[in-house]
């Protein structure tokens, strides 16, 4: 038996039938320090209690899983130390031994399915990172979108990777990409990209009608929508191209590898923008919290 642990508040939404919505806990655990980490994780929240629907930030603690944090557990585990970091392969041996985990895209998209949550809201998803041909380090997002039937709001894939290898993947996949309001995929801090998108879609309502048709379909796996960064958060691609590549260039160096290499990169852009690329990533989690609100209470609805 599955250890699920629901929050009050998500417990009394699913006894209603209120729309709830995902979110991750490595951005709370591998994002950023306490005490930001925990504050931004509040402002998603209340900004999608604002929208109508009800969070459920997701972590595995003391070999539970958590479907929504109480305020003490929120705050625990944006102090706790040695926190696993959890994606499908691991998830299941960190619950089964007692342990405490933070769950990215792919470990989340399980557990919200499990908690029958058809929304989820995250930053940027992983991908192909650039030199894959060679290191085959593809992340595990990928084929998580094609099998499990969530629909994730994101900014695109994160900006450090290989984006046109990235989306080339997910269409060999065959997971829909929307991208919101625009015709290209956003860039992750950046709202635009080169990269064309293979469909676009206007409303949450048009979103939330496609979620429903996959699944009357059944077709298997979730939805990408690509939701653009606000103009006013942005940082032009123009700016971040050579602050990533000398991250990259460092990290090479220094033989940074597997799960250690995109926490390495954010915190070197993080340092090489002055603090702006922290921002930006707090305002990009934010919008997408308000429109994976809009989605999940048209699906409610």
């Amino acid at each position: 038996m599955i250890p699920l642990q629901y929050s009050a508040e998500v417990a009394a939404a699913r006894a209603s039938g209120a729309a709830v919505v995902a979110l991750e806990s490595t951005i709370i655990t591998h994002g950023m320090p306490f005490p930001q980490n925990v504050e931004t994780a509040r402002l998603v929240e209340a900004d999608i209690r604002a929208a109508g629907a009800v969070p459920a930030t997701i972590a595995v603690m003391g070999g539970k899983l958590h479907i929504g944090l109480e305020a003490d557990e929120l705050d625990a585990l944006g102090q706790a130390e040695g926190v696993a970091k959890l994606s499908r392969a691991d998830i299941a041996a960190c619950i089964a031994s007692g342990g405490t985990g933070a769950t990215t895209v792919a470990a989340t998209m399980i557990a919200a399915h499990l908690a029958d949550i058809h929304v989820f809201a995250t930053g940027g998803i992983g991908g192909v990172h650039r030199g894959a041909e060679t290191s085959f380090d593809i992340s595990a997002d990928l084929h998580e979108l094609a099998q499990t039937p969530v629909t994730v709001v994101a900014a695109g894939a994160k900006a450090i990777l290989d984006l046109p290898k990235t989306f080339e993947v997910l269409e060999t996949l065959g997971v829909p990409v929307i991208a919101f309001g625009q015709d290209s995929i956003p860039a992750f801090w950046s709202a635009q990209s080169d990269i064309p998108a293979p469909l676009r879609m206007d409303t949450a309502a048009e979103i939330a009608a496609a979620h429903k048709m996959r699944a009357a379909m059944g077709l298997s796996g979730g939805q990408l929508v690509t939701n653009p960064i606000p103009d006013a958060d942005a940082i032009p691609a123009e700016v971040l191209h050579p602050i990533i590549a000398r991250a990259l260039a460092e990290a090479e160096a220094q033989g940074v590898s597997a799960k250690a290499v995109t926490p390495f990169l954010l915190g070197r852009i993080f340092e090489l923008t002055e603090g702006r690329s922290l921002a930006a990533n707090i305002a990009l989690v934010r919008n997408n919290a308000r429109l994976a609100a809009q989605i999940a209470v048209a699906l409610a609805n």
